[in-house]
């Protein structure tokens, strides 16, 4: 995990971090007009002309922070040397191991604070779709598995496949015209979310939250459908429906556990999903969590922050791909760990 990460964030950093993208954050800085010679000097005096594998131990925290003497004041700065730090009480190594994320140049403030805040807001969203998503899933793919081929099975697939081929972006857009704007004249619901980083109601927060859940709803279901459905056929159910077992008791009782093995790594592994998949749906409902952070930091090429969104989003697919691998142990007894 640890050298996945590094290989993903240096990745990152690189591309982030090219003459195009410097040059862009130069002038975003500075001046718009400034020519090639001060965007070379203000990149400078800076460290951005460093070697790119010491700028990133810099932003690791691993190597000592640059630091620069002025040839006409004496001043000094530096990367660590910050606000009214002094170079003499400035610490030597700043970055991610030391919890300093860097300055944001969009909000003007500690990246820390705004992954934080961002996180809270995209976590609320994250956990309603779970809510919704989940259970209802599990249902649709439960039912059309117990009933395969019949016309259950073949309806309750088509509604599948047809929410897992619809991207969530489409199904917001055709939410928003049918049930908050005129066009519809259903105005159920608030076609933005805006007012719900303050206040989450079922008006401004619904329909954000079905356009997530509908995608993601189809695999899931497919996924348990596929996995109801074989394990139906196993001689292990076969021998408690000749025991006089009900077929209620033997689809909760023994086929459901067996059943729910593979479509537990599948609803784990939609937490990264959702985490960078929300990006489209918070811009479009205007929602500004974790996803539309990440959107902003890449139109306005922050790559300070643009890197914590990026190491934040390792970390969870990481974390989950953990969880997802020691779960299945649990729920699948013939798994054995040596």
């Amino acid at each position: 995990m640890l050298l996945t990460a590094l290989c993903l964030t240096f990745i990152v950093f690189f591309l982030t971090n090219l003459d195009p993208n410097l040059e862009k954050l130069t002038k975003s800085e500075g001046n718009i007009r400034m020519t090639d010679v001060q965007v070379e000097s203000w990149l400078e005096k800076n460290g951005y002309r460093q070697s790119i594998f010491k700028r990133y131990g810099e932003w690791l925290g691993v190597a000592p922070g640059w630091t620069r003497t002025d040839s006409e004041t004496g001043a000094i700065t530096g990367r660590c040397i910050k606000g009214d730090v002094t170079a003499e009480d400035a610490p030597t190594l700043c970055g991610l191991v030391q919890g300093y994320w860097g300055q944001s140049t969009v909000f003007k403030e500690a990246v820390g604070g705004v992954i934080l805040k961002k996180l809270g807001l995209t976590g609320w969203l994250m956990l309603w779709v779970m809510i919704t998503m989940v259970p209802t899933a599990l249902i649709i793919g439960i039912v059309a598995g117990m009933r395969e081929g019949s016309k259950t099975d073949r309806s309750l697939s088509t509604f599948s496949i047809i929410s897992t081929s619809t991207p969530e972006y489409v199904s917001g857009v055709i939410f928003i015209v049918i049930f908050a704007s005129r066009l519809g004249g259903l105005r159920w619901f608030k076609g933005t979310s805006q007012s719900a980083m303050d206040e989450i109601t079922f008006q401004n927060f619904t329909l954000p939250v079905a356009a997530l859940a509908l995608y993601g709803v189809g695999y899931i279901a497919r996924m348990t459908r596929a996995s109801m459905a074989e394990v139906m056929t196993e001689q292990f159910i076969r021998t408690a429906r000749l025991k006089g077992l009900s077929f209620g008791t033997v689809v909760l009782k023994h086929a459901l556990r067996n059943a729910l093995i593979a479509p537990f790594t599948v609803i784990i592994l939609q937490i990264p999903w959702l985490l960078t998949g929300v990006a489209i749906i918070e811009t479009l409902f205007n929602y500004k969590g974790f996803g539309w952070t990440l959107v902003i930091a890449v139109g306005n090429n922050d790559i300070e922050l643009l890197m914590a969104v990026s190491i934040v989003a390792v970390f969870v697919v990481l974390v989950t791909q953990l969880i997802s691998d020691i779960g299945y142990v649990f729920l699948n007894p013939r798994i054995s760990v040596s």
